[in-house]
């Protein structure tokens, strides 16, 4: 812990000063010299700091902007979903949350309550399994077959098979893998009944500039009502993630497709 609060410290220096030597960033941690110089090449080799070759002093490296990029984009991506979900939890009376992978987990960064909805459940900064979920399914079928395979192989329980949490779980790879073929195909995933009985979710994929899918956007409610009015909850989803692609620069065309 004493390293990690010690590299966190030269970071805040190097932010502070421009550019600062090994022996005053030593001085100012109060450490010896080859401490410094150990911490630094550990930032370095990571991106995070960089030696400038005339001088021999040290900067913030350009890993720092990769890592502020990836915090600017989900808050980018919730500021400029909003005006969108809000009028599409308006339009179809259900409850839209927006949300990214994180780590094996699904990571819901945003909701807008439907106006049909009984019982809010604030979803807001809490995970889910990908595997039981339309958002899960969607950000699953947009990565790499090696990051997917990683993924599913953490998830595969001593039994074999992904957890099942209903009766209605997919639980094998294999239907998983065919599922996810499908959201590729038809540009949406459909959840019925297998997170929590009685809920059914739809989402579509939300992309960034380079076309790559940033996160995922779903309307989720009760099975009973989602279900009678299935077709009509997916184009609108679907229309939703790419007016909020749109937004967020993505210059595709007006459906989202694989």
């Amino acid at each position: 812990m004493q390293s990690v609060d010690r590299a966190l410290t030269i970071l805040e220096l190097l932010a502070a000063d421009g550019q600062l030597g090994v022996t005053e960033i030593a001085g100012l941690l109060g450490v010896h010299k080859s401490t410094a110089s150990r911490l630094l090449a550990t930032l370095e080799s990571h991106g995070l700091a960089e030696q400038l070759p005339d001088r021999g002093r040290y900067r913030l490296g350009v890993g720092v902007l990769r890592l502020a990029g990836a915090t600017r984009s989900r808050l980018d991506v919730v500021q400029e979903s909003r005006p969108v979900t809000k009028a599409l939890a308006t339009e179809i009376g259900e409850t839209v949350n927006i949300v990214i992978l994180s780590g094996r987990e699904t990571l819901y960064l945003d909701q807008v309550a439907g106006t049909s909805a009984l019982r809010i459940h604030n979803w807001v900064g809490k995970r889910n399994p990908l595997h039981a979920t339309a958002n899960g399914r969607v950000l699953l079928a947009h990565i790499s077959d090696t990051e997917r395979d990683a993924l599913l192989a953490a998830s595969v329980g001593s039994a074999g098979s992904l957890p099942r949490l209903t009766e209605h779980t997919v639980t094998s790879r294999a239907g998983l893998l065919a599922e996810l073929e499908q959201v590729r195909a038809r540009g949406y995933a459909v959840a019925r009944d297998e997170l929590e009985i009685g809920l059914t979710a739809v989402a579509a994929p939300i992309r960034g500039t380079d076309g790559s899918v940033i996160a995922s956007l779903s309307a989720s409610g009760p099975t009973f009502r989602v279900a009678d009015r299935l077709d009509g909850v997916v184009a609108a989803v679907m229309s939703a993630a790419v007016a909020v692609s749109h937004r967020m620069g993505w210059a595709g065309p007006s459906r989202l497709s694989s």
